[in-house]
């Protein structure tokens, strides 16, 4: 009978941290799986989260996300990637005790220009999004804190630069990977799944 199945490592941060891309990354240089909390609530409900939002409500979006994500930390290996709200919940926070949480940071302009304000972020779809981003940032920031293991700041990093730092901080020894063609990092995804340019080629 086998062990009981635990992730390798959970990511947590706010919208635009890049937990979603840093994460793939991450699992392709440990050689583990990645799952990504959004795309299993999304298979799960059948819509895009921001639809369970509009049609929904955020309580009931919430309620799924606790559930989706207690089953997550005890079902899945490799690198599991969190909502950026899923902190937010008390029965989270406990749950993600005992294990390796990675917080990723990312500044107010980073974040807004990473999120790029669209549809798929429900939270962030407001009349004045910086301001709700901002609120966002600093009412989170303790909640990240709390569950961290370790911090790894992601602004004027590529992917690549991040996930190095992150197996650093951990104290991992993996080989750097490069990207492949069908998870390019310079492509925008869905929900957190953001780009993290180059510092050498992004915009000043």
């Amino acid at each position: 009978m086998s062990g009981p199945v635990r992730p390798t490592l959970v990511l947590v941060g706010p919208p635009g941290s890049g937990k979603s891309t840093v994460g793939r990354v991450l699992a392709r240089r440990l050689g583990v799986s990645f799952t990504d909390i959004d795309v299993l609530i999304e298979e799960r409900i059948g819509k895009t989260i921001a639809d369970m939002f509009t049609q929904d409500g955020e309580d009931a979006f919430r309620a799924l996300e606790r559930e989706v994500v207690a089953r997550a930390l005890v079902e899945t290996d490799g690198v599991l990637a969190l909502g950026g709200g899923s902190v937010l919940a008390a029965a989270t926070r406990e749950a993600l005790r005992g294990h390796r949480v990675v917080s990723l940071k990312v500044g107010l302009a980073d974040g807004l220009r990473r999120t790029g304000m669209s549809t798929a972020r429900p939270l962030l779809a407001g009349v004045n999004p910086r301001a709700t981003f901002k609120a966002l940032l600093d009412a989170r920031a303790p909640l990240y804190r709390e569950v961290a293991t370790v911090e790894v700041d992601t602004v004027r990093r590529s992917a690549n630069q991040v996930a190095t730092a992150v197996l650093a901080a951990l104290g991992e020894a993996a080989e750097p990977v490069e990207p492949t063609e069908d998870d390019p990092l310079d492509r925008p995804t869905p929900h957190d799944a953001v780009p993290l340019p180059d510092p050498l080629t992004r915009p000043r």
